[in-house]
């Protein structure tokens, strides 16, 4: 094979460890999760922890989240970014998203004539 392949030839080991494997029943050739990955914790107590804590101190670090509620690093960087959507502004946490509250006196402003003109 390494005459035919040269370089880009699989080893025999790798070889033999995909025959393993299949034999064993795999047949789906996608990666598995890896071992050393970290896993997103995300049930509700731990999201709303993570929010409250954003809420009283928006000068928070991610680190900081992580070592009060006992969580990892990139847990506590995977709930704020993806399932609170905030992000950092002036070194503050702010949500990407308005709420209903903070939109109706904005649409308010920019509905005015003055501001039109």
């Amino acid at each position: 094979m390494k005459e035919v392949y040269g370089k880009h030839c699989l080893f025999r080991c790798t070889i033999f460890r995909w025959c393993y494997r299949y034999q064993a029943g795999r047949v789906n050739m996608k990666d598995l999760p890896c071992s050393r990955q970290a896993h997103a914790v995300t049930n509700n107590a731990t999201i709303s922890a993570v929010d409250e804590l954003i809420r009283q101190n928006c000068w928070i670090k991610t680190r900081e989240i992580a070592v009060e509620l006992s969580i990892g690093k990139g847990t506590a960087h995977h709930i704020i970014h993806k399932k609170l959507g905030c992000g950092k502004v002036c070194a503050q946490w702010v949500h990407k998203h308005l709420s209903e509250n903070q939109k109706t006196p904005r649409m308010g402003v920019c509905l005015t004539y003055e501001f039109l003109h």
